[in-house]
C-alpha cells in the first residue's frame, strides 16, 4: 500500500523558514514526478511545486525564490524548503506522487496524495 507522509509543518513568524519533507513507502518513486501543493481555510487546494522524474522543478509564482523543492532518491523522501515566509503561506501543504515522470501544477496528474501537515506563518 502507498503512503506519503508529511511532516515539518508547525507555527513560524514572518520571515521565518520551515522544511517539510514527505517520505513515500509502499513503492519507490525516484523516476516518478512528485508535488507539493497547500489548500487555505475557504479556499481551493493550489498548486505550489514539482519536480519531475528527470529533476526539472516547476514553482507557483507566488512561491518563486523563496521555496525550494528537492529529493533524495535513495530515501524516496521529497523536501520543500521554505524560506521568507509570510502570512499568506499558511495552509495545509500536501505532497503528492505521479505515476508518470512527468507531473506538473494540476492536481488531478498526480496518483497518491498525503495527509497534509499545517503550516501557520504569522505576522
Amino acid at each position: 500500500q502507498v503512503q506519503l507522509r508529511e511532516s515539518g509543518g508547525g507555527l513560524v513568524q514572518a520571515g521565518g523558514s520551515l522544511r517539510l519533507s514527505c517520505a513515500a513507502s509502499g513503492r519507490t518513486f525516484t523516476r516518478n514526478a512528485m508535488g507539493w501543493f497547500r489548500q487555505a481555510p475557504g479556499r481551493e487546494r493550489e498548486f505550489v511545486a514539482s519536480i519531475s522524474g528527470i529533476g526539472i522543478t516547476t514553482y507557483a509564482d507566488s512561491v518563486k525564490g523563496r521555496f525550494t523543492i528537492s529529493r533524495d532518491n535513495p530515501k524516496n523522501t521529497v523536501y520543500l524548503q521554505m524560506n521568507s515566509l509570510k502570512p499568506e503561506d499558511t495552509a495545509a501543504y500536501y505532497c503528492a506522487a505521479d505515476s508518470s515522470p512527468f507531473g506538473g501544477s494540476y492536481s488531478r496528474a498526480y496518483d497518491y496524495w498525503g495527509q497534509g501537515t499545517q503550516v501557520t506563518v504569522s505576522s
